[in-house]
């Protein structure tokens, strides 16, 4: 049995995008414990979550992944409170930045790691529609405040690369490079 190491709604909706069977048992990690730098956290961090899992399930398959986005090479994480979502937002505004995500497979057969990454490009955002992407709530459990796929904000320019990836799972990497599709 597949088992996909991660309590994200998101990346719940994109494994099925791979497969329709597997389960959901989060890792318990403490993600404070790496200091490393932000473009290298997404993959070591997969990787503590995938072998995390897989110590207690060692017969199954463990997908873990993980995601940053990064600005000017600062790591921007979820926001802690309304007024935080509105700062990165504004941060955001105008510029390019990119969204890593890490990944790892872990079975008695094979193990992947590998990374992927994502260049945005955001529109100049306006303080109204700020404040009206805040007011809806989706912000607030999303790494830099947004999720690309609220595409009725319009936050979005374009991207260089993968859709999915930004969303939180890099499904056509891991369909190639660990499914083989």
């Amino acid at each position: 049995m597949l088992i996909l190491a991660s309590e994200s709604p998101r990346r719940r909706e994109l494994i099925k995008k791979i497969t329709k069977e597997f389960t959901v048992i989060p890792a318990n990690v403490d993600e404070s414990s790496l200091h490393i730098p932000a473009h290298d956290l997404p993959g070591e961090l997969s990787k503590l979550k995938a072998y995390d899992v897989y110590s207690k399930y060692p017969n199954d398959q463990v997908l873990a992944c993980d995601t940053v986005v990064i600005l000017h090479g600062e790591l921007m994480g979820k926001p802690k409170s309304v007024e935080d979502a509105k700062r990165m937002l504004r941060e955001l505004s105008g510029e390019k930045h990119v969204v890593i995500s890490g990944y790892t497979y872990v079975s008695k057969e094979k193990e992947v790691t590998r990374t992927v990454r994502t260049y945005v490009y955001f529109n100049k955002l306006s303080e109204e529609l700020i404040d009206a992407y805040v007011k809806s709530g989706s912000p607030m459990d999303k790494a830099g405040a947004y999720g690309i796929q609220d595409s009725e904000f319009n936050l979005v320019n374009h991207i260089e690369g993968s859709f999915d990836n930004v969303i939180g799972l890099p499904v056509e990497d891991i369909k190639s490079h660990v499914f083989n599709k």
